[in-house]
């Protein structure tokens, strides 16, 4: 069965696309307990639900609160979000972790092309601290399939990554530099390469700094240091299978089995109509149909801007929303 949904979710075209997802939804209403109950609650009648606009998003807190699974399984994985002590950690409960793993690796070869081009430097310091991270997890498959020798993890060994760093630049290696924000900050302040041949990925991440950032001032500062025309951003959470990607500007671009729809912000139960190319301005429901075995249909707490249902522009979090650990970078 994981097969048969591996199938249809990344072999989604645009055009099959909400016909696939209306398939998820009734899968997901019959088999997942938690969803079927909200669903319920809302007075929605399932066989109505004849369009994505019209299907319910479960908030993402649920995943903080609820074991959210579609069928009855042994999780190969129990991810959870970063996050302090005082703060209650969502968990996400992966029936497959080969399903997981053809998601960020598809997704990310579609962009960029063949990890095994690349020598891929993961600088996640306080994501290596923690046992069940989903992007140590992508990371750490990231390095093994580019299968390059200098490929590896980096705390805070500062100097040792600029040494690898300026032998790639020297021998003109295609490498990819993903980090969290602030320790990619750090980095650039203490070491300040000129990369050429080096793509430098954020993904968030300012979580024990007194002083919050735009992605915008992120990305200046990170620019001059490199000397670096473009910054690349990576938008993912752990209540995800899916990630979006930005190659500049911070416009983030879906994979095809991702989309995104605007909700109210004032009224989570209303889609904006962004029919027809109109833009729009509110709070993010992203359908993941890599989901397909927790809840493909969730209601986030990040904001900003929609260009259209595979490309959207993060802006921030609802005012009331709970500091959450690799996406803290506010206006």
């Amino acid at each position: 069965m994981v097969c048969e949904w591996s199938d249809k979710i990344f072999g989604v075209t645009e055009s099959s696309f909400e016909t696939l997802a209306l398939e998820v939804f009734q899968f997901q209403y019959q088999k997942n307990t938690v969803y079927k109950a909200f669903v319920d609650a809302l007075g929605v009648n399932p066989s109505a639900v004849n369009s994505v606009e019209k299907i319910p998003f479960l908030p993402i807190q649920f995943f903080k609160t609820h074991k959210i699974t579609t069928t009855s399984f042994e999780a190969e994985a129990v991810f959870e979000s970063s996050g302090t002590t005082q703060l209650i950690r969502s968990k996400h409960f992966v029936k497959s972790l080969q399903l997981y793993q053809q998601s960020f690796i598809t997704g990310f070869e579609n962009i960029y092309g063949s990890l095994s081009n690349y020598c891929v430097l993961g600088l996640l310091p306080s994501y290596l601290e923690q046992k069940n991270s989903s992007l140590v997890f992508m990371v750490n498959n990231f390095i093994q399939k580019s299968n390059h020798p200098e490929s590896g993890f980096y705390l805070y060994d500062f100097e040792n990554l600029a040494n690898t760093l300026k032998k790639l630049e020297k021998e003109k290696q295609k490498t990819l530099l993903l980090g969290v924000s602030f320790a990619l900050l750090d980095f650039a302040a203490q070491f300040p390469i000129p990369l050429q041949h080096t793509i430098v990925m954020e993904t968030g991440g300012m979580k024990g700094r007194q002083e919050e950032i735009t992605r915008a001032s992120l990305h200046a500062v990170l620019k001059k240091s490199f000397q670096s025309e473009t910054i690349h951003s990576e938008y993912g959470m752990t209540e995800l299978l899916s990630q979006a990607y930005s190659a500049g500007a911070g416009i983030f671009n879906c994979p095809q089995w991702m989309k995104i729809l605007i909700r109210e912000k004032e009224d989570p139960l209303q889609i904006v109509n962004t029919k027809q190319g109109k833009t729009g301005l509110g709070a993010f429901n992203i359908i993941d149909l890599a989901n397909v075995y927790s809840c493909s249909f969730i209601a986030t707490e990040d904001v900003g801007n929609f260009f259209g249902e595979k490309k959207f522009e993060l802006l921030g979090r609802l005012d009331n929303s709970e500091l959450r650990g690799c996406s803290q970078l506010v206006i």
